[in-house]
């Protein structure tokens, strides 16, 4: 420890594991686990910081008072509002407007549903409303599409209504008016009367008042109606967990302020305001580390797949930025929030496996079986084979080393288990049933990679493709064969990655309003200015947004770095795109020709330059300001390469698809930059296993990250 300097630590509580990502001044890192503890992260965090430290000889009471960035990714939010457990919230609507939980939209109602199940209506329920009815109170008064008032507020209505909830024991007020982005009037003065009938019974710093306006100013009134109710249920109650993860890291000697992880791609302070952008805050930290990765190796486009023990994840970094979506869907609500675009599929390693038994046909997921792993550690309580159990049947997986050896799992009860649920009902071997039911999963994952790459219009080949997460290396190899992609990179700390990513991003807050601007194509300069000088008022309320958050944190507006953008669409077509603004202000017609000039060669990338239609106009639907501030970033580590190949530490019989061979085994400490490793090799390292199959080769490179070798003829 005497020659390391601990400089940055990362944290990922995912839904099965928690990695701990900590970083020297040299770029050297360590990558520790744990399981998750959702009852109390903290608890999860310091085992994985512990097991993290203790390949450096050291303890976090030793490194934390070093370490000058610290970073925080979880998933307790999400799981708060998947299991339904948040706080008891009420909320105050446009009347006519209470059952609008309950009716949601048709696109909303069927999220999450497979092809099947939208077929097949008798499988198919709305959504558990997070606010039941009776919660729902409906105010009259209206303000249009235009922000003009139309109807006043009836303030009896809202008087009536904070009592009806107080009165009902709600812990938080949610007040969301139709059209109250263009003029908030309404929204304002219903708070004002909500604070009036709360200090009238001494509930002054009780029940506190959450404002669709204030935190989230955008189109699209049920997207922006869930996300202010999100905030109350499940973002407030969560900060509690997070500032226990905090807690803990001061009671070790942290001296630094832990962020965590927002949608946008940044990292915000725990105590920030809008904490809902912090849903699904892991995930995310994956797609910021690739982007970050794809700079320093010089890469423009790079696809990032990740496989945790739930879910297979999956995003596109093209021209070396990731996407944007506005009004992203999480946990089958629509959303208004700024999210890094990720495609989701219910399968990762944890995946319950199951026989229909009237297609007799085997099905993955999505159900999963989290931390609990699988039928083949004993204490899992479990009694459903998943695609680990499957992996320990095929000797892939090394039952007496995961996790290091802290968790052992038992392979004759996975074979059990394997032959009494799947091999039998499809009346196959054990092992050709697992061997089976895995290349149908790879299958799966190949067929979702590529067709996202597709689907924008792009070739495999133009694509490197990012490997991590605790089960990507695993299943790498399967899922990229019979693919040209330009490179397949597996990092040597896959399975701490995307607390790598979030250790890359900078402290950044991002806030978004709609506009709506209107630019004809008979537009004049003048007309240009006076939509300049709108987006440039825009962009001035928001800044002094930014500005307030970072206060909080002791942050002069002087280090803050302002990014100013907008989202833009030709008139009457339906999707917009992010526009980078090359100027802070606008306030002459040149400066929205600019903007339109960014805007034109931004759309013939997306689609085509042949589908470019200025004879329409143009709409800015948005503003957007970012501001952030640089913080101390982990750095590649660079290390001298050697010629040869690690030692071999044991071999085993292990079935690959080209069927069984002795198999070398070789321990990632061991594997030197340089070091080229012939299949069939499996890798085994406490926190994952990286899988090389029979004529595939994969070469660690000076930044510590494997090279997997495409099988023959799949050259790109």
């Amino acid at each position: 420890m005497a020659e390391r300097n601990p400089r940055v630590l990362a944290i990922d509580a995912g839904g099965t594991m928690t990695d701990t990502f900590i970083v020297d001044e040299a770029g050297s890192f360590v990558v520790g686990k744990a399981q998750t503890t959702p009852e109390d992260e903290s608890v999860g965090f310091m085992e994985s910081a512990r097991d993290a430290l203790e390949q450096w000889d050291s303890s976090p009471e030793e490194a934390f008072p070093r370490i000058a960035s610290g970073i925080y990714s979880g998933t307790a939010m999400l799981n708060r509002l998947l299991a339904r457990t948040g706080r008891r919230v009420g909320a105050i609507v446009t009347a006519g407007h209470e059952d609008y939980l309950r009716i949601e939209r048709g696109i909303q109602t069927y999220l999450g549903f497979s092809y099947s199940d939208r077929l097949h209506l008798a499988t198919h329920h709305h959504n558990e409303p997070i606010v039941p009815r009776e919660l729902m109170k409906g105010v009259r008064g209206r303000i249009d599409v235009m922000g003009n008032e139309v109807l006043p507020l009836r303030e009896e209505d809202v008087r009536a209504a904070a009592a009806e909830l107080l009165d009902a024991g709600v812990e938080g007020i949610c007040v969301c008016l139709l059209c109250s982005y263009r003029n908030a009037e309404h929204e304002i003065r219903a708070a004002e009367i909500v604070e009036q009938v709360k200090a009238e019974r001494g509930l002054n710093g009780e029940v506190p008042v959450y404002l669709s306006s204030e935190l989230y100013p955008l189109r699209r009134d049920l997207p922006r109606l869930n996300t202010t109710l999100i905030e109350a249920y499940a973002a407030e109650p969560s900060r509690g967990m997070m500032q226990r993860v905090r807690e803990a890291t001061k009671a070790a000697g942290a001296g630094f302020e832990l962020r965590v992880m927002a949608s946008h791609g940044g990292t915000i302070a725990i105590d920030a305001k809008e904490l809902a952008t912090t849903l699904v805050s892991g995930p995310i930290g994956g797609v910021v580390g690739g982007q970050a990765l794809a700079e320093r190796l010089g890469l423009d486009n790079v696809l990032c797949t990740d496989i945790g023990g739930t879910s297979f994840d999956i995003a596109l970094i093209t021209d070396g930025r990731y996407e944007i979506t506005p009004t992203p869907d999480i946990a089958r609500f629509l959303l208004n929030m700024p999210l890094v675009r990720i495609d989701s599929l219910g399968a990762g390693t944890g995946s319950f496996v199951r026989v229909n038994p009237n297609s007799n046909r085997p099905e993955l997921g999505p159900d999963s079986a989290g931390s609990r792993i699988g039928v083949s550690w004993p204490e899992s309580g479990l009694d459903t084979v998943s695609v680990t159990d499957l992996n320990v049947v095929l000797g892939r997986v090394n039952p007496d080393y995961f996790l290091g050896g802290a968790v052992k799992l038992d392979p004759e009860r996975a074979r059990h288990a394997v032959r009494r649920q799947i091999a039998d009902p499809l009346g196959l071997d054990v092992v050709d049933a697992a061997a089976g039911v895995i290349e149908l999963f790879e299958q799966t994952l190949r067929n979702e990679a590529v067709g996202r790459i597709l689907g924008k219009g792009y070739s495999p080949a133009d694509y490197a493709l990012l490997c991590y997460g605790g089960g990507g290396p695993l299943h790498v190899a399967g899922y990229t064969e019979g693919v040209a992609y330009r490179d397949v990179l597996v990092p040597a700390w896959a399975a701490g990655f995307s607390a790598y990513g979030c250790a890359c991003a900078d402290f950044e807050y991002r806030y978004d309003q709609t506009v709506d601007l209107p630019i004809l194509p008979t537009a004049d300069d003048m007309e240009k200015a006076g939509v300049g000088f709108m987006v440039t008022g825009a962009w001035q309320g928001l800044e002094e947004r930014v500005a307030a958050e970072f206060e909080k944190s002791g942050i002069d507006r002087e280090r803050i770095r302002f990014t100013h953008a907008v989202r833009m669409q030709y008139y009457g077509q339906l999707n917009d795109l992010e526009i980078v603004s090359p100027f802070h202000s606008m306030e002459e017609g040149e400066h929205v020709d600019a903007l339109i000039e960014a805007f034109e060669e931004a759309y013939s990338r997306v689609y085509a330059r042949s589908a470019r239609s200025p004879e329409l106009g143009y709409l800015i639907t948005q503003a957007i300001v970012q501001g952030s501030v640089e913080v101390e970033k982990p750095a590649l580590p660079e290390l001298p390469e050697v010629s040869g190949s690690p030692p071999v530490s044991s071999t085993r019989k292990v079935r690959w698809r080209e069927g069984e061979a002795e198999t070398a085994i070789v321990m990632l400490e061991d594997v030197r930059a340089g070091h080229v490793i012939e299949g069939p090799a499996i890798v085994e390292h406490s926190a994952t296993t990286f899988a090389i199959p029979p004529g595939r080769t994969a070469r660690l490179d000076s930044h510590q990250i494997f090279h997997l070798s495409a099988a023959a003829g799949e050259e790109a």
